[in-house]
């Protein structure tokens, strides 16, 4: 009996000591195949984001009252025509580019729907603050005034949180 145990007990421990490395061997072979597996997603991933960064800040930049008024000839259209115009045009460029959510954390997403609605708002307000006879040149005079005077602009958070968050990729 003696002998069986000296036989046997050495053996269950090299059988657990086998499994006990194989299993750390596993795992590391599993954490070293995940690691490659993320790299290599990483490599085809991060052009897409920064190309989706790059259509947010231009879906930005299309999406201010400069560059909206160039799209229209401010003599063939009434105030409230270039109101909804503008309106219009912010809603249709969001819409657009709203796949790109998928590509930016919710934080910088967030930041871009709240420079859309105050925009909108903007839109809105100067509309509301001029007298009722007011020409469509007028009321582009005063947005792009407004807008430019008045100091952090809708777009500004979004615009910084996009320029941070593509930082971090490079």
């Amino acid at each position: 009996m003696e002998q069986v145990l000296t036989y046997t007990i050495p053996v269950v421990l090299l059988i657990l000591a086998c499994g006990v490395v194989m299993h750390v061997y596993y795992k590391n072979q599993e954490k070293k195949r995940l690691f490659e597996l993320r790299k290599l997603s990483q490599k085809e991933i991060s052009p897409i984001r920064m190309q989706a960064y790059e259509r947010l800040v231009l879906l930005l930049d299309r999406t201010t009252p400069e560059h909206m008024l160039l799209e229209v000839n401010l003599n063939e259209i009434s105030v409230s025509q270039l109101q909804q115009h503008l309106l219009q045009t912010i809603r249709a460029e969001f819409d657009h580019n709203m796949s790109q959510q998928i590509y930016v954390s919710d934080e910088v997403w967030s930041k871009l729907m709240l420079a859309r609605n105050e925009m909108m708002a903007f839109v809105n307000g100067i509309k509301i603050q001029l007298p009722e006879d007011s020409t469509t040149l007028t009321y582009a005079k005063n947005l792009i005034e407004a807008y430019a005077y008045n100091g952090a602009t809708p777009h500004e958070g979004a615009l910084e949180a996009l320029k941070s968050e593509a930082a971090e990729l490079l």
